[in-house]
């Protein structure tokens, strides 16, 4: 845990320094706009459940500050406010009609440093990178097919997260991604794969508790729209 702390911590001071830093010529570029996408998302598990992707809604609003440019990279801010879906969708290859799904709604609000290359009207590439935080807000559960009869004949099967409550309804970790932004005059069009490794457990995980780790991977595919207010 501590550990976890300390690489979000570090993240955190990296993207505000690039912030702060005001080196290089300045842009003074501000705009606003809405994003949307679908997350793939898979729970990390200890002791592990079975599983595979679950996908689910990430949409929301996007606001950025470009503040210099440094010889040929343009440096900035990014802010997001997203309504995301995560969890998990367990699947049994001897028995594909049982599933167990847990969807977590959650808002996201990633802190990101905007670093990209090209130029202002026409074709760039960027990276976006910092720390992101959420807040559960909702989590229905759904089951299919003959449950108790695949238990039967499968005992060892993991269900310990059936019906289990939600610990810890804040989670933190680190959001990463490479895309392609079209600079226009009727605004800016990006396209961004970005993948979220989560630091923070939703289930207690103390020596005493029954799992050891459940956190949150992501891989988010998006498009976002931004108009500039200030230039």
């Amino acid at each position: 845990m501590k550990t976890r702390i300390i690489l979000a911590a570090l993240l955190a001071f990296a993207t505000f320094s690039a912030l702060q830093a005001q080196v290089g010529e300045q842009r003074y570029n501000f705009a606003l706009g809405v994003n949307g996408g679908i997350n793939l998302n898979r729970v990390s598990f200890s002791p592990s459940v079975e599983q595979k992707n679950l996908m689910g809604i990430n949409a929301g609003l996007t606001a950025r500050y470009i503040c210099e440019k440094y010889f040929s990279m343009i440096c900035g801010a990014q802010l997001e406010v997203n309504f995301s879906q995560r969890g998990w969708d367990e699947f049994y290859e001897q028995y594909p009609d049982v599933h167990y799904t847990r969807t977590m709604n959650y808002v996201e609000i990633p802190f990101l440093a905007h670093l990209a290359f090209g130029k202002d009207r026409g074709v760039q590439v960027f990276l976006n990178i910092g720390p992101q935080i959420g807040f559960l807000i909702g989590d229905p559960e759904k089951q299919s097919g003959d449950m108790e009869g695949m238990l039967e004949s499968m005992p060892y099967v993991e269900t310990e997260q059936h019906g289990k409550a939600i610990d810890n309804k804040f989670d933190y970790g680190i959001t990463g991604g490479l895309g392609v932004e079209l600079r226009t005059r009727a605004g800016n069009f990006l396209v961004e794969g970005r993948y979220y490794f989560g630091l923070a457990d939703f289930y207690a995980s103390t020596k005493k508790d029954y799992f050891a780790r459940s956190a949150n991977g992501t891989i988010t595919a998006k498009i976002t729209y931004l108009f500039d207010i200030s230039k």
